[in-house]
C-alpha cells in the first residue's frame, strides 16, 4: 500500500472512530463534527507542516493501580498535560499515542481500549518558524506495564504521577479534568 493510500485509509478509519466516539459522547458532538470535517478536508492532516492543523496522538496514562495519571509539564507550552505528540505522517493514531507515551516517559505501556478515550482541538501558538496552528488531539486510554519509574524526556520540564483527586492542583485545563472524570467513571472496569 502506498503512503497516499495508507493516508486515505487512516483518515477513513479515523472518521469512523470519531463517529463512534460521538455516539458514546453526544455532549461533545460539536467537537466531533469539527474534528471530522477537518480530517475529511485535509489530505495532509497527519503531517506536521499542515498549518491549518494536524492530527496528534495522546495517552491518558494510568498507573498499575489505576489511581494516578501521568502528566507532563510540557516544556514549550509550560502547562501540565497528558503525554502525546505529532503523527509525523503516521495515520495510525493509536500507534502514535503509544509511541509518544513511551518516548516521553521511558515506560512500557499497554492500550486499555482501542476506542478513542477523548478528543480535543486546541491552538498552538506561533514559535520560531512555525505559525500558529491547531492540534486535533486523539487520546487513548493506557496503563503502565511493569515498573512505574519514569524518565523525563527533553520535551518535558517534569513528569508526575498525579492522584486523580489532585489533578485540579496541576491544571485547570477543562479537557484534562474531563479525562479524569471519564476515568473515574470507566476506570475500574477497564483494568
Amino acid at each position: 500500500m502506498s503512503v497516499q493510500d495508507s493516508n486515505v485509509v487512516g483518515r477513513s478509519n479515523l472518521v469512523v472512530a470519531l463517529e463512534s466516539y460521538g455516539q458514546q459522547h453526544p455532549e461533545e458532538q460539536e467537537m466531533v463534527e469539527r474534528f471530522t470535517a477537518f480530517v475529511r478536508a485535509e489530505a495532509d492532516c497527519y503531517e506536521r507542516d499542515c498549518w491549518s492543523g494536524h492530527v496528534t496522538g495522546a495517552a491518558w496514562l494510568m498507573n498499575g493501580a489505576g489511581t494516578h495519571a501521568l502528566l507532563t509539564h510540557h516544556r514549550k507550552l509550560d502547562m501540565w498535560l497528558q503525554l502525546g505528540g505529532h503523527s509525523d505522517g503516521d495515520p495510525d493514531t493509536t500507534a502514535v499515542a503509544m509511541r509518544e507515551a513511551r518516548e516521553e516517559s521511558g515506560l512500557e505501556v499497554r492500550l486499555l481500549d482501542t476506542a478513542i478515550f477523548d478528543i480535543d482541538a486546541h491552538p498552538i501558538p506561533a514559535r520560531k518558524q512555525d505559525p500558529q496552528h491547531w492540534h486535533f488531539d486523539v487520546r487513548f486510554l493506557m496503563q503502565v506495564e511493569g515498573p512505574e519509574d519514569f524518565v523525563v524526556s527533553s520535551e518535558s520540564l517534569d513528569l508526575a504521577w498525579v492522584p486523580l483527586a489532585d489533578i485540579a492542583n496541576y491544571t485547570t485545563e477543562s479537557t484534562i479534568l474531563r479525562m479524569a472524570d471519564k476515568w473515574r467513571i470507566k476506570g475500574p472496569r477497564a483494568l
